[in-house]
């Protein structure tokens, strides 16, 4: 009996590997094929097909999708628009990060009367979908003189990012012991010195969760960027769809996969130097 259980286990574990890399394999096809397309020409893709591998390598397709970024029928490089989302992604990510610190620093160590309420209405913006909340966010920024600017975009992700820091940040803070806070308290330590002092450097793991996942969301984001901003003051990823419409005509399938992996570069990156701090800061007690 145990013999056939030891025969069968490992039987059991190559099935399991197997679907594992199939699922893989089925998730990364677009991928492999935006990476083969970013390096072919356009005339090996319209002699063959958009799947393929290509017979030369045309790593001109990234200066082209860099310097030659066609929109509304005017041709610029695609950098403007990199440049637009790294402007709104970083101060959008720092002051979303320091509020959803400070929010779950005072939920979690400074209880007050109503502080499970106010927790919960703070992250009940996690459930919202994001469509909802367009016609509100319009008016809002009509009425405070901030339509089609990066300023507009960057406030909205502070707002929206509020309810995912505070959430973070709350369920980290709550396993720092109260024992710290009293004996601070009774040194004579305020509110913002036990924050600074104490609080703040314990807080390295769950900080760089929030950066990274505040980071890739704000830059992946597509729906707010396409609806509050146009021409210029695009990011990169409302930017993307305005290249596919205007080379409809002509379909330069290799410059937009080199546009799409440049645009996709910085999340990527954030994710290989910084994917071991993000596990760690999660299992420290980010999503307990």
């Amino acid at each position: 009996m145990a013999e056939a259980i030891r025969r069968q286990a490992p039987l059991s574990r190559w099935v399991i590997y197997a679907v594992l890399i199939l699922f893989a394999a089925f998730y990364l096809v677009p991928l492999l094929v935006t990476v083969l397309n970013s390096v072919r020409t356009e005339q090996d893709i319209g002699s063959t097909s958009v799947v393929g591998w290509p017979r030369e390598l045309a790593l001109s397709n990234f200066g082209k999708a860099w310097g030659t970024y066609c929109i509304a029928q005017r041709c610029e490089g695609i950098s403007p628009f990199m440049l637009n989302s790294i402007m709104m992604v970083v101060p959008a990510t720092i002051i979303s990060t320091l509020i959803g610190a400070l929010n779950g620093y005072s939920i979690a160590l400074w209880r007050f009367r109503g502080d499970n309420w106010v927790f919960g209405i703070i992250t009940l913006g996690v459930f919202l979908p994001e469509q909802m909340k367009l016609v509100p966010w319009t008016l809002v920024l009509r009425d405070l003189g901030l339509s089609n600017t990066i300023t507009a975009l960057v406030f909205i992700h502070v707002i929206q990012g509020i309810s995912f820091t505070t959430l973070f940040c709350r369920n980290y803070y709550v396993a720092i012991p109260p024992d710290l806070l009293k004996a601070a308290k009774i040194d004579g330590a305020g509110y913002f010195r036990i924050f600074w002092r104490i609080v703040l450097p314990l807080s390295p793991p769950i900080l760089i969760v929030t950066v990274i996942w505040q980071f890739t969301h704000i830059w992946n984001e597509f729906l707010y960027g396409v609806t509050f901003t146009t021409g210029a003051q695009q990011p990169v990823t409302a930017a993307l769809i305005a290249l596919s419409v205007s080379v409809a005509e002509a379909p330069q399938y290799g410059v937009q996969s080199a546009a799409v992996l440049i645009a996709a570069l910085p999340t990527l990156l954030v994710y290989l130097f910084g994917g071991k701090y993000f596990l760690r800061g999660l299992t420290a007690g980010a999503v307990k």
